[in-house]
């Protein structure tokens, strides 16, 4: 499909239908354009207004929900990010994303939408595969995440579950 906008608006109804996020490669050959056409749209989508979420898995876009949010503050080394993500995967959580503070760029937001062991191995799986680095080792493994959850309840046994294995920052 060639003609820009009516491509625009096929993504976004796909974007629409799915709650799986769906990568611009698939775009791509689903759309006969290149990869990068599909990020110049998205691009464009977003700058429109268009809630989408960029992950290492692909595009979601975003819907509101009734899920409480709350930070977290964590340190760990890299050998332990997959103890982590799975505790607050298993303890009823969403990693929503991992926040870092740098000294030039200042807050960097990195999306992770991880709610399921089968997105932490996904996750670890691209990660082991990229040779990128987790943003959390520009500071010593202390960081931020954003938690989505359903209850009080379910966000208490996430912390009380991340600070048993010693995960939780804590001065």
């Amino acid at each position: 499909m060639k003609d820009g906008i009516k491509r625009r608006k096929a993504i976004l109804k796909e974007l629409g239908e799915t709650e799986n996020p769906l990568s611009a490669s698939s775009f791509a050959k689903k759309y006969e354009v290149s990869r990068q056409i599909i990020v110049g749209d998205v691009a464009l989508l977003r700058a429109a207004g268009e809630n989408i979420i960029a992950t290492s898995r692909g595009y979601l876009l975003e819907r509101r929900s009734s899920q409480l949010f709350s930070k977290i503050a964590v340190q760990h080394d890299k050998s332990q990010a997959e103890e982590e993500l799975r505790t607050i995967v298993e303890a009823g959580g969403e990693v929503v994303d991992v926040i870092v503070e740098h000294p030039l760029y200042g807050e960097l937001v990195g999306g992770l939408h991880i709610t399921t062991q089968e997105d932490v191995n996904d996750f670890l799986e691209n990660y082991q595969t990229s040779n990128a680095s987790f943003l959390s080792e520009l500071t010593d493994g202390i960081h931020l995440h954003t938690i989505a959850y359903d209850t009080q309840e379910d966000f208490e046994r996430i912390t009380e579950a991340l600070a048993d294995k010693g995960i939780l920052y804590k001065e």
